[in-house]
C-alpha cells in the first residue's frame, strides 16, 4: 500500500482536458489510493469533487458519456444563456438528479478537500473548503469552472468569481504552505508545454467592474509558466511527483471528440500505474 502520509494532491484544471485526471483518480480509487489533502482548480476542482465522494467512474461518465448523451457545450449554449456550458445541467441536474452525487460520502471524507476561485474584485485566489452547505459546495464548484469571457461572473458568498485556473492554475504553493511537504501533483499538458510567452492585453470593455480581474488575465500566461518552472524544478528536488499526459495533448478545453476524450482518458488511467510509492 502506496504511503500518502502529509501528502497533497495537487489537481490541475484545463476543461475537457480533465478527463486525464478522470483516469488517473479512477485508478487510485481502484486501489484504495488516498490522501489527507486534496486541491482542485477548475475541472481539477469537479473531479476532485467526486473523488473525495469515492464515486468511481462518476467523472468519466459525467465527461464522457454525458457530453455524448446531452451535448451541454457548444455556441447555442452561449447564445442563449451567455456560457458556453449549460451550467443548470452540469450544476443542478446531474448532482441532484441524473448522476446523484453522494453528499454524505462527502461530507463524511476524512480528506480536505479545497477548490480554488479567482476573486475579480482583487485578481488573487481564492481557496474554499466547505464540508457542510450543499448549496456552497455547488457555488464554488461553479466558479472554480467559470472561464473567463465564455462563462459570465459567478458569485460565492456575494463576491464575483471567475474561473481558478487565473489566478492559481497548479496550487502547489498552496498545499506546501499547509504543511503538505510532498505532493503528487495532475496536470493535464504533457512535460515541455508552455503558454505563449508573450502576455494578453486585455480590451477595456471586458471586466471593465473589475480591474484587478483585467491584470490577472493580463498576466496569466507569464504567471502559468512560472508554476510549470517551480513545479518542474520541486520535481528534479524530488518533493513533487508529477503525473502528466505523456504526448503532446489535442483535445481542446471545450472538446467535444469522445474518440479523443475517452483516449485521454485511458492514458490518464495508465499512467496513474506509474505513482510510486511514497513515504511520509
Amino acid at each position: 500500500m502506496i504511503d500518502t502520509t502529509n501528502t497533497g494532491l495537487v489537481l490541475e484544471g484545463g476543461g475537457m482536458r480533465g478527463v486525464f485526471t478522470c483516469g488517473v483518480l479512477d485508478f487510485f480509487m481502484d486501489n484504495r489510493i488516498n490522501f489527507p489533502y486534496v486541491i482542485g482548480v477548475s475541472a481539477g476542482a469537479c473531479n476532485g469533487l467526486s473523488y473525495i465522494s469515492k464515486q468511481r467512474g462518476r467523472a468519466k461518465y459525467s465527461n464522457i458519456d454525458l457530453l455524448d448523451k446531452y451535448n451541454y457545450i457548444g455556441i447555442r449554449h452561449y447564445l442563449k444563456k451567455r456560457n458556453i456550458m449549460d451550467f443548470d445541467l452540469l450544476f443542478h441536474e446531474f448532482p441532484d438528479n441524473i448522476i446523484p452525487y453522494d453528499y454524505n460520502a462527502y461530507f463524511a471524507s476524512q480528506s480536505r478537500f479545497e477548490m480554488v476561485t479567482s476573486n475579480c474584485l482583487t485578481g488573487k485566489a481564492e481557496y474554499f473548503e466547505e464540508k457542510s452547505d450543499k448549496n456552497r459546495i455547488i457555488d464554488i464548484a461553479k466558479a472554480s469552472s467559470s472561464l473567463p469571457v465564455l462563462c459570465p461572473v459567478t458569485y460565492v458568498d456575494n463576491v464575483p468569481m471567475l474561473d481558478g485556473g487565473i489566478c492559481d492554475s497548479i496550487p502547489v504553493l498552496r498545499s506546501m504552505k499547509l504543511g503538505y511537504k510532498r505532493n503528487v501533483v495532475i496536470l493535464t499538458r504533457n512535460k515541455g508545454y508552455r503558454k505563449q510567452s508573450k502576455d494578453i492585453k486585455i480590451p477595456s470593455f471586458i471586466y471593465r467592474k473589475y480591474p484587478a480581474m483585467q491584470e490577472a488575465l493580463s498576466n496569466r500566461n507569464s504567471v502559468y509558466n512560472a508554476q510549470l518552472d517551480l513545479v518542474d524544478k520541486l520535481e528534479q528536488e524530488g518533493s513533487v511527483y508529477v503525473i502528466r499526459p505523456q504526448n503532446p495533448v489535442t483535445v481542446d478545453r471545450i472538446e467535444k471528440d469522445i474518440s479523443k476524450l475517452t483516449s485521454l482518458y485511458q492514458e490518464g488511467y495508465e499512467c496513474g500505474k506509474l505513482l510510486p510509492g511514497i513515504t511520509a
